[in-house]
């Protein structure tokens, strides 16, 4: 302290004080240094050895630093909880240890199965690479085959005449012209399509002559013609409208037949050429009648026998609906059968000098041989004596109370507006048409018009008079829907009429409405049928119907179907062996071209409808698709005619020819995606099944998220362009089978069900087979038919909810049946099922067949359908009276019979075998 004490009291110089406090501050900080070293170094070396080594080895309780057992560690208070820790850390490593090792195990275990999944994939795609070569090879053969025994041959090349082509030569005769000698085939060879070229007659000096009712209805129905082509050198046929005319007609048959002549495409003869004289009036003149035709064929209404070529010329029917379509709600309904009077008939003659003269011959003379006479008088006399008999109710009138129609000499002028004499034919059960008392005259306007007009209202034409040529009557079968009685037997026709029973009357007032409807009603019924006439007597088949072309909606699939145990409903109806072949479209018919002279006549005479005139479906050639309205009794054939069975296994059975066929299901839905998906899933393995075609009838596209089940055979989504029931049966291109299921959404039928119902179905191809039976009742305190669904032992529809139908009712439904009829069921939302019971009733008049016991297939617990609204049976009542309104009588036919299976409720020993030869 001596030292420290003299550097603070300055014994020392300044440099020397400043040196020595420096070296002071170095003794310090080494020390310290050290001093810090020993701490933390040895201090805990000296005290871990003494805890660790140092113990009294004869007092082991009393030793302060050695090391205490856990039980004597956890008695301080502080570290119990440390120690809960530890333990409980312990235990959970050892689990996940134990775990870990578990999932070790389990990993190399799958792992091996993964490597035999792999090894196993491998082998099934070796055996599947050489399924498809024997596949390959087998289809090849099996092709080569065919070829051998049905060659296939290859259209022939068309061969177009020359545009300056000298012609046939000329007959004889004008009136000798046939199809041989005044028609030039080789402008249509079988493959052309019979294209047909129309002139424009503004475009000539006679078209300004021409009625503007005429010429406009004329011009509207040839720009929607199927036929119709622009291109004029390539046409079969040449159509050209010359009549009518406006009155008064001031162009000189010179004239037109100059300017005929001068036509493009005349080439010196006018052969391939049809003239068409449409008669709106019935007194329409005969302007062709001292014209040089050529070879052209003639169309009109009026013919003089001279003038006439049978199988060459056209006798048309008047053109009385000009620019208007028939109302259906005016036409009088076809039953009851009798009306108020037996038979009527208004007219008053306009006689010729000639008419006069041949009136003054007797009947002795006659029957020598000479020109007939005039057997007016002898029709008036007798006629007015059945009047005045009063054995049955008869109106005949032979003078008009208001001034006659103008009309030809000879001819039975009409009396009084076209409104008042429907009125007087709605009334009548007959209506008599007195051909022209002149020979020459084969037919005319004024006929036309009442033949016309009975049909119309269902009056059955009775024509006195055979030697009169009715339209088409080289196609048509007349005597169906008609009576020609020969003039001389006049006295014998009241006889006759009575005689008609009212299942004949019926019948005949049926095809003539059929007729009606068909040929004669609209400007292109007419049209159409001209057309027809001429292709199908030069043996052109018909062009294919037009069918919808499915707009798909894109979706998602791969959603496995059948997982849900509940989704499998197979049913417990054994019903033998099916086929399990990929999806097979049914075969499309190559017979088009081969119109045999058996398929010929018994066409035209086993039908009342000249089936070859209209265009054919792709599955039958020789039905009609084009008509406007098929009669019932029209001569159905169906398709594939002599087809049925199950199957390969039973085509020996039933002669089947179609011993491989599936069927196409549709599926109408509305924005119910989880009803539709169950639906869809429970169609997974389905037999027979070749495709699901599902009408989406909402204008909201399904979920972009929805998954569609994977159920082994196509699924299309339809898109429609509007929310309407008549989508359900629109003939979708995408329907490549014969047979359809028409199945809603919420239906739910086993498999077995449906497998059973296709079977019938092939044995009954022109019938509805279903599931759902309903019928139709009279009620008689409202005088209207009712629709029923309660149980009951007869049946007269099968809801199309569950039903098998041919496409080509689809065809008919959207293009054939009347208009009015789908814009009922688009008015209610409802009764398309009824609309398509009556159309097949109409045409077949057979009943439909219901298969199985079960009344009801709706799937439990699904959203109630549009069928539970409450106004659901009240539309359904309008529906089918409105109907009966359009058809003009109930078509529906009531049936008791129900197809079941053979051993249906059948108990069956044990040691017995069944039987599955036949269903």
């Amino acid at each position: 302290m001596t030292g420290y004490a003299m550097l603070r009291s300055g014994g020392v110089g300044n440099g020397g004080q400043t040196c020595m406090l420096r070296w002071s501050n170095r003794i310090r900080l080494t020390w310290l240094s050290f001093t810090l070293f020993i701490i933390l170094v040895f201090f805990p070396l000296i005290a871990h050895y003494y805890l660790t080594t140092l113990d009294e080895a004869d007092e082991a309780g009393k030793r302060i630093f050695g090391p205490r057992a856990g039980s004597e560690l956890c008695e301080v208070k502080h570290v119990l909880d440390l120690c809960r820790i530890r333990e409980s850390v312990s235990e959970e490593l050892l689990q996940l240890e134990a775990k870990r090792q578990e999932l070790n195990s389990e990993i190399a275990r799958l792992n091996l199965k993964i490597e035999a999944c792999k090894k196993s994939i491998e082998n099934a795609k070796q055996d599947l690479l050489q399924l498809k070569n024997v596949i390959s090879q087998t289809e090849h053969s099996y092709k080569e085959l065919m070829a051998q025994n049905q060659p296939k041959l290859s259209l022939p090349i068309r061969l177009l005449p020359e545009k300056d082509d000298a012609g046939l030569p000329l007959p004889k005769a004008t009136w000798g012209c046939r199809l041989h000698n005044c028609f030039d085939y080789s402008r249509c060879p079988l493959t052309s399509g019979f294209p047909v070229y129309v002139y424009d007659s503004d475009q000539f000096a006679f078209g300004s002559y021409l009625d503007p009712l005429v010429k406009q209805a004329f011009q509207a129905t040839t720009r929607t013609n199927i036929y119709v082509t622009d291109n004029a050198d390539i046409a079969c046929l040449y159509v050209i409208l010359v009549g009518e005319m406006q009155e008064p007609i001031v162009l000189r048959p010179a004239d037109l037949e100059k300017q005929l002549h001068s036509l493009p495409h005349w080439r010196t003869d006018g052969h391939n050429h049809v003239i068409i004289n449409l008669s709106r009036k019935s007194d329409t003149q005969n302007l062709l009648y001292n014209i040089s035709t050529g070879r052209a064929m003639v169309a009109q209404s009026t013919f003089y026998a001279a003038q006439y070529r049978a199988g060459f010329d056209l006798v048309v029917s008047p053109l009385v609906h000009a620019m208007s379509e028939p109302n259906f709600m005016e036409i009088p309904p076809q039953v009851p059968v009798k009306r108020k009077y037996l038979f009527t008939f208004q007219g008053e003659k306009i006689e010729s000098l000639r008419s006069s003269l041949q009136e003054a011959r007797s009947f002795e003379e006659e029957m020598e041989g000479d020109p007939p006479a005039d057997y007016d008088d002898r029709i008036i006399a007798t006629l007015k004596a059945v009047q005045d008999s009063k054995l049955d109710q008869v109106l005949v009138e032979f003078t008009c109370k208001n001034q006659p129609k103008p009309s030809l000499p000879t001819e039975w002028a009409l009396c009084g507006e076209r409104e008042d004499r429907l009125e007087l034919l709605k009334l009548s059960t007959f209506a008599l048409i007195i051909t022209p008392g002149d020979p020459r005259l084969v037919i005319s306007a004024g006929c036309a018009t009442r033949l016309f007009e009975a049909l119309e209202v269902g009056a059955v034409p009775v024509v006195l008079g055979e030697q009169v040529q009715l339209p088409y009557q080289d196609m048509l079968q007349w005597n169906e829907a008609a009576l020609v009685v020969p003039k001389p037997r006049v006295t014998e026709v009241h006889f006759l009429l009575r005689s008609l029973s009212d299942s004949d009357l019926l019948a005949m007032r049926r095809q003539g409405r059929f007729l009606w409807e068909t040929y004669f009603s609209t400007t292109d019924s007419i049209f159409n049928t001209m057309l027809a006439m001429i292709r199908t007597r030069i043996q052109i088949p018909a062009a294919p119907i037009r069918e919808e072309v499915a707009a798909e909606i894109p979706h998602r699939s791969g959603k496995a179907a059948g997982t849900d145990p509940n989704m499998a409903d197979n049913g417990d109806l054994d019903l033998g062996p099916v086929e399990t072949e990929p999806p097979y479209a049914s075969p499309k018919y190559l017979r088009n071209f081969t119109l045999t002279v058996t398929d010929f006549y018994r066409s035209w005479n086993s039908a009342p409808g000249p089936f070859h005139l209209f265009p054919h479906t792709p599955f039958d050639p020789v039905l009609p698709s084009e008509a406007k309205f098929l009669g019932s009794g029209t001569g159905f054939r169906p398709i594939g005619g002599g087809a049925g069975g199950s199957g390969k296994e039973f085509q020996a059975a039933l002669g089947g020819n179609v011993p491989r066929e599936q069927f196409t299901v549709v599926m109408l839905t509305y924005e119910r995606e989880e009803v539709l998906m169950n639906s869809l899933e429970r169609l997974n393995g389905l037999p027979y099944l070749n495709k699901v075609v599902v009408v989406w009838n909402s204008p909201k596209l399904p979920s972009e998220d929805l998954l569609w089940p994977d159920i082994g055979v196509p699924i299309m989504v339809v898109r429609t362009e509007k929310n309407s029931l008549n989508n359900r049966f629109l003939p979708w291109n995408e329907i490549e089978t014969e047979a359809i299921l028409s199945i809603d959404d919420d239906a739910h039928l086993r498999h077995d069900e449906i497998m059973f119902g296709f079977r019938v179905w092939r044995e009954a191809r022109d019938r509805i087979v279903g599931f759902p039976g309903r019928y139709h009742a009279w009620d008689i305190p409202h005088q209207s038919w009712l629709y029923n669904s309660n149980y009951s032992c007869e049946l007269s529809m099968v809801l199309t909810g569950a039903a098998f139908f041919h496409k080509y009712y689809a065809y008919l439904y959207s293009y054939v049946m009347p208009q009015a009829i789908r814009d009922m069921v688009d008015e209610y939302i409802n009764c398309e099922d009824i609309a398509m019971n009556f159309l097949v009733s109409h045409i077949t008049r057979k009943p439909p067949i219901k298969v199985t016991s079960r009344w009801t297939f709706r799937c439990p617990g699904c959203p109630q359908a549009l069928s539970h609204d409450d106004s659901h049976f009240h539309e359904r009542h309008k529906c089918i009276n409105f109907f009966v309104r359009v058809y003009g009588y109930m078509p529906l036919l009531y049936t008791q019979f129900r197809v079941d299976s053979v051993l249906f409720k059948t108990r069956l020993p044990h040691d017995k075998t069944k039987c599955f030869k036949f269903i």
